[in-house]
């Protein structure tokens, strides 16, 4: 009895968190209920949520420096030619998962056919939101090209390029006038991760090439990731507080739940429903098919983070704690999650692409459009290319499904109906979003595994050959230990240089 006791106590101990954050959503969602009975002023739900309000600052205050460190410290940490087999890896792990999700969202779409019939709607949701300015594709493929190369770094920590558009009156001689669309840059709040990311990067290999120069500033990355680690870990324990006034304070907000529930549920049950077949069954089985390893029992230790997901409906707000619990509880290689998750984070966005083709085949439905092949090809390349550039905050898979309706040469209209239930949608998307990072990270973690024990064998092989009379050396890490009179040379670089020389 007492040892099931202590066990009990353990498993207490190590799961206080994810106990604590999962009870912090229910609660959540109890004071919410209980509180819309008070019929509160927009004053005060704006008080309720005040300490949700300051879980996501604090948690959007470690952004920066756990990008930007933990970049450059995983790209000088991993050597050149792994960095770019990974880098490789990782790409088309993305870009796969993405466009399997638009894929399956477009499917899906036209088997549950959300907005047929539902034509009725724009006159009892009659209420146009505040629409995103319609932009040419064109311009937003630049916009993510230019926003990889930010002009300022500093500015990149706070704005993000977009282009707007001027209208010019063109008067000609003969006495009709035309109107002239011009694109003009402008900078829009927001942090431009894209821009920082990649300079990150670039940075951190440009500092492993000045080798023992660049040892420093390396190291000053490293502990400044570390620390800021730390931070995360003191954060975490706010987490369940911040979130049950966040989801309280969302669902007192709410206007009239069963209207929207009546009107959309076709659309918000097709929506969750591709985010559950592909969070539940498609991903799982890829990281399954990759590491034969049971993928559930990957995603058990990562319950906090997709709790923060579904709360705060934004990845890179997660992204503190998936590092955090990703190394910590299924033991992923530091250098692999703190290189593959911040770039995931802003890059890979599985659940964004579901909801937006999904909102793009609805919204077809809605005005009676039939798509052809071209057009749905257009939206699946378009919502691939565009939960890239999306920003990692709420409802920013909104501008894209503008950019998709363009694409595709449907009314962006109707965009208000999809603003009035993305907080619902906007959840599932998100906490889709952070599975697919992690589950890339658990798959190269594995492979790169893989490549070390084999390595590793190939050296064993080599030490064996060339120190067979002392023993005590061939016991040792043969990375470490093994020099042979060649390599005595290269002995004060790090390992990796060395096996070049063997």
């Amino acid at each position: 009895g007492r040892a099931r006791l202590r066990g009990c106590r353990e498993f207490l101990r190590r799961n206080t968190l994810v106990l604590l954050t999962v009870s912090g959503v229910v609660a959540g969602v109890a004071l919410g209920a209980a509180v819309r009975g008070a019929a509160l002023g927009p004053a005060q739900v704006a008080y309720l949520a005040f300490p949700g309000e300051l879980l996501l600052r604090m948690l959007r205050m470690v952004i920066l420096p756990l990008v930007v460190c933990s970049l450059v410290s995983g790209a000088a940490s991993l050597d050149t030619r792994s960095l770019g087999r990974l880098g490789g890896i990782a790409v088309a792990y993305f870009l796969g998962t993405t466009l399997l999700a638009s894929g399956l969202a477009v499917a899906l779409g036209f088997i549950v056919r959300p907005g047929a019939g539902a034509s009725a709607l724009n006159t009892q949701l009659g209420q146009p939101g505040a629409l995103p300015p319609s932009k040419e594709t064109v311009d937003s493929f630049l916009d993510l090209i230019r926003n990889l190369f930010p002009a300022n770094l500093v500015a990149a920590a706070f704005q993000t390029y977009a282009t707007d558009y001027k209208v010019l009156l063109r008067n000609t001689t003969s006495g009709n006038a035309t109107l002239e669309k011009i694109p003009v840059g402008t900078d829009i709040e927001g942090m431009n991760i894209l821009g920082l990311v990649l300079f990150a990067l670039v940075l951190g290999v440009a500092l492993k090439k000045l080798g023992q120069e660049g040892e420093d500033l390396i190291r000053f990355f490293n502990s400044f990731n570390e620390a800021t680690m730390v931070l995360v870990t003191w954060i975490m324990w706010y987490v369940p507080i911040g979130i049950m006034f966040l989801v309280g304070s969302k669902i007192v907000e709410m206007e009239d739940i069963m209207l929207l529930v009546t009107s959309l549920g076709k659309y918000i049950f097709a929506s969750i429903l591709g985010h559950v077949i592909h969070g539940g069954i498609i991903l799982p089985l890829i990281y399954f098919a990759a590491t034969r390893q049971n993928p559930y029992r990957f995603l058990l230790g990562l319950i906090t983070p997709f709790a923060t997901a579904f709360a705060t409906c934004s990845s890179s707000a997660t992204l503190p704690s998936m590092i955090k619990c990703i190394e910590e509880n299924n033991g992923v290689d530091k250098r692999i999650s703190r290189f593959i998750l911040p770039i995931g984070a802003t890059v890979n966005m599985d659940g964004a692409a579901i909801f937006q083709c999904m909102a793009a085949v609805f919204i077809a439905q809605l005005n009676n459009v039939d798509l052809n092949p071209g057009q749905i090809f257009t939206i699946l390349v378009t919502a691939t290319a565009s939960s890239v550039g999306a920003a990692g905050v709420p409802a920013g898979g909104v501008l894209t499904i503008a950019i998709i309706l363009e694409a595709i040469g449907l009314p962006t209209n109707d965009l208000s109906l999809i603003l009035a239930v993305d907080w619902i949608v906007d959840r599932t998307t998100t906490v889709v979003n952070v599975e697919g990072d992690a589950l890339g990270a658990g798959i190269l973690n594995y492979l790169n595994e893989k490549e070390k024990k084999e390595r590793e064998q190939e050296l064993k092989e080599v030490t064996v050959e060339a120190v067979a009379n002392s023993k005590s050396e061939a016991e040792t890490s043969p990375l470490v230990t093994h020099k042979n009179p060649v390599s005595n040379t290269s002995s004060t670089a790090d390992p990796e240089s060395k096996e070049s020389v063997l």
